[in-house]
């Protein structure tokens, strides 16, 4: 698998949880072996979030990325938006 398919990727937890999707990877530059793995973590319709795992938390890499360990998603309640008013003056 190249790294471009990689990106992108959907991952899910060892209970076959959506998680996220990977976001970024990152290579030891000595050994070429990589590291972490970013995941995007969608919150909401509006907001996400990242996690950053070690590589050594991936059990294996196919048309999913399956984690061996579980995963909790905190679920936030969207905050109500703020009003603002504005003012527009007319210039005549």
């Amino acid at each position: 698998m190249k790294i471009k398919e990689f990106i992108g990727s959907t991952v899910l937890d060892k209970n076959a949880n959506d998680v996220g999707k990977v976001d970024n990877v990152d290579f030891d530059v000595e050994t070429g072996k990589i590291e972490t793995i970013t995941l995007t973590l969608q919150k909401n319709i509006f907001s996400k979030d990242e996690l950053e795992i070690s590589f050594e938390d991936v059990a294996t890499i196919g048309a999913y990325v399956i984690l061996n360990k579980e995963i909790t998603k905190e679920v936030e309640e969207p905050e109500e938006a703020e009003t603002v008013e504005i003012e527009i003056e007319n210039e005549e």
